[in-house]
């Protein structure tokens, strides 16, 4: 299937530093792309991957689940390790729980996290009812869209298949049991006006985490997909800035350029 115009993955070959982007569930790389090539053109190494089965149309989601997701992550860190001196990992909604499962399981591969709008659970009696009702239902109302910013567009699917929705929280599950083996250092920012994920999500992954080294920020004029929103630049400056402090080269440039 063709993919969706602005749905296509990004890569590009820099510096010594890497960052590995991992976008939303039913989402694309669109959602992150300004974000990506922020870090592109600051001299960075940059890997945003387009998930499997998101991108095209929702029935090639409906075969999918987390194993497939995580394995591409998986595969695109392993990538950018064997290129870069230190890697970093960023994610917005699923792609944070990507991210910290990446983090549980790779260590000190993984410099540092930046999360936005984490998700860590499906919530409300949808969740209780998805073992019996994707057998019922192929789909739901889409996530897509949940922007502030007048004219900011996401490219997601309008529909969630089910069977897909279920893989989801089987996998929410799995990362929550294995926050704690997050050591890294990490940046947390959520919107306190959030309609997908629930600011508990990120209250729950701040607490059960064992890293020392964090730092939470809220994003009070965006809505869960901040990095298309109004606080896109702040999230893109304070990624950025935290990159600079744990990466010595980037830092250095940093400060030769007055930043």
């Amino acid at each position: 299937m063709p993919v969706l115009p602005g749905a296509e993955p990004f890569r590009h070959e820099a510096g010594e530093v890497g960052v590995l982007l991992c976008h939303g569930f039913t989402g694309s790389p669109q959602s992150l792309r300004p974000w990506a090539d922020y870090l592109a053109e600051r001299g960075l190494t940059v890997s945003l991957p387009l998930l499997p089965g998101h991108g095209t149309r929702w029935e090639d989601m409906a075969v999918t689940g987390w194993q497939d997701w995580y394995a591409e992550v998986d595969r695109e860190l392993r990538v950018l390790r064997e290129k870069c001196e230190q890697v970093f990992v960023f994610g917005l909604s699923m792609g944070g729980a990507l991210s910290l499962r990446l983090a549980a399981k790779h260590g000190d591969a993984i410099s540092g996290l930046v999360l936005v709008n984490p998700a860590n659970k499906v919530h409300g009696l949808s969740a209780y009812a998805l073992p019996v009702a994707r057998h019922l239902v192929r789909t739901t109302k889409g996530l897509a869209d949940d922007i502030a910013l007048p004219g900011s567009h996401e490219v997601g699917y309008d529909k969630v298949p089910l069977h897909a929705a279920y893989s989801v929280r089987k996998f929410f599950r799995l990362v929550d049991g294995e926050l704690p083996q997050v050591t890294q250092p990490v940046v947390l920012l959520h919107s306190p006006q959030d309609h997908v994920v629930p600011p508990a999500d990120s209250a729950r992954i701040l607490g059960r985490i064992s890293s020392t080294d964090v730092s939470e920020i809220l994003l009070e004029q965006s809505y869960h997909v901040a990095t298309l929103d109004h606080d896109a630049e702040r999230i893109f400056d304070e990624s950025y800035r935290f990159i600079g402090r744990l990466a010595p080269s980037v830092g250095m440039k940093g400060s030769t350029s007055g930043g």
